[in-house]
């Protein structure tokens, strides 16, 4: 997707993305090796510099070249490039502090637990050997979540995949949208809600109960484990719906 993509060119909006692929031009190696009608030379120089950098940056694996230069509602198109070095997140909270994060990369889980192992230093250091965060809702509540937490400014590309529900008709909230695409969770915790995790929270506070502690993060495994197959068929329809 990202090497069909021009959007990250200067002034290239998906209109004028559209008008360069119906020229044929498909690739960044396509628009090297043509002219572009509509793109002036001395333009045209400047993208084919721009285009050199991206493939150098895709190269050596960088995203964070295309988080500075493409709007952030565009960054699920690095998806298929970084999809293997990608990590879901989600975070519970007690209303107002965090409690739990979870971090999925396809094949584990992990959670930092308010009072456990919740500190800055460990989860920065996992946090950091990933290249894209993937989340739902992450840019509204999570992210800034997380930095206020740790104060630290997180820098990791990152795909909200509450934007791209939104971009192909799939609005709501991450439950709603799981159930219309038949993801299932598990039974135990398959009709909670956030208010509920709340007061798992609040529950193993103060009754010491692990049961409550383990359905919470039962819970949240539901909500990061469940983002995969959410990130592979709305990035993929949103990539049709563009790529006319």
């Amino acid at each position: 997707m990202i090497r069909n993509s021009f959007i990250f060119l200067d002034k290239v909006g998906q209109k004028k993305e559209q008008q360069i692929w119906k020229q044929g031009i498909e690739t960044w190696q396509d628009f090297l090796n043509s002219k572009i009608k509509g793109i002036s030379p001395l333009i045209k120089k400047k993208h084919d510099q721009m285009i050199r950098l991206a493939k150098l940056n895709l190269c050596y694996e960088n995203p964070g070249f295309f988080k500075d230069f493409m709007e952030h509602g565009e960054m699920w198109r690095i998806y298929p490039e970084f999809k293997d070095k990608a990590v879901y997140l989600d975070i519970e909270t007690s209303g107002w502090n965090i409690t739990c994060i979870g971090l999925y990369n396809g094949q584990e889980v992990k959670h930092f637990i308010r009072g456990i192992n919740l500190n800055k230093k460990d989860f920065l250091d996992e946090l950091y050997k990933y290249k894209v965060i993937i989340t739902f809702n992450g840019s509204s509540f999570d992210i800034p979540m997380l930095n206020k937490y740790f104060n630290h400014d997180i820098k990791l590309a990152h795909i909200d995949l509450r934007h791209v529900c939104s971009k192909i008709g799939l609005n709501g909230g991450l439950k709603k949208i799981e159930k219309k695409l038949k993801i299932k969770r598990d039974k135990e915790v398959q009709s909670m809600l956030g208010n509920e995790a709340v007061y798992c929270w609040e529950m193993w506070q103060h009754t010491g109960k692990r049961k409550y502690l383990d359905l919470l993060i039962k819970y949240n495994t539901e909500d990061i484990v469940n983002l995969e197959p959410l990130a592979e068929y709305s990035i993929k329809k949103l990539w049709k719906k563009v790529k006319i």
